[in-house]
């Protein structure tokens, strides 16, 4: 696949593809692997090509939020600017489905933004699309009843894998939303309920 034709910045740079694919190391992880983990020191930036990342914060405590996904075209703000900085990862990068991905080494990233104008407007772009939906994350958990973040994160699954049949136990959702199984379990059969999902073993159609 050419990422080009999935971001605009790109377009007209062939350039910018025949050099990512010099510098990067092209790889596939399988749903649910861990792409990077916090606290770990940032060697490559992922670029995603197919399927999708989770970008998640443990807290102290264990719990687990979900920060924002990655789509094709997508890489982590957080990871290129701890990379940059040389920082260990502030968050975790988790394959979402079968996802393949470029893994752009963090000085080859730097030659990038540095060599190519627009490098830095795809930067600036992903900083803003990602800064956006950290703020909807502060919004819900401040303002939002636990019952909407749970349909907009099922709705949030469904824009990015495309099926409306989510494959997700109630464990995770209620790692990523920060809260425990048996609220997630209580608010799943109350949206059945109302015929706003199907549930299923391990998995929940959505119904649209």
């Amino acid at each position: 696949m050419n990422l080009t034709d999935h971001i605009e910045e790109f377009k007209y740079s062939p350039e910018i593809w025949e050099k990512l694919k010099a510098y990067s190391i092209h790889k596939v992880f399988d749903e649910g692997e861990i792409i990077l983990r916090e606290d770990s020191s940032i060697q490559f930036i992922p670029l995603v090509v197919s399927g999708s990342l989770k970008i998640t914060r443990t807290e102290e405590d264990g719990r687990e939020i979900l920060l924002y996904y990655l789509g094709v075209g997508e890489s982590c703000v957080m990871s290129i600017l701890g990379g940059i900085h040389q920082e260990t990862s502030k968050v975790k990068a988790i394959a979402e489905e079968k996802t393949e991905v470029l893994l752009v080494p963090v000085f080859r990233m730097t030659m990038l933004l540095s060599e190519h104008p627009e490098w830095l407007k795809y930067f600036f772009r992903i900083y803003h699309e990602r800064f956006t939906e950290l703020l909807d994350v502060v919004n819900a958990i401040a303002f939002r009843k636990m019952d909407e973040r749970l349909l907009m994160l099922l709705q949030k699954k469904n824009e990015f894998t495309g099926s409306n049949v989510l494959s997700v136990t109630h464990e995770q959702l209620a790692n990523e939303l920060g809260t425990s199984r048996v609220v997630v379990s209580r608010l799943l059969k109350q949206m059945q309920e109302e015929n706003l999902v199907i549930l299923g073993r391990n998995k929940i159609t959505l119904i649209t």
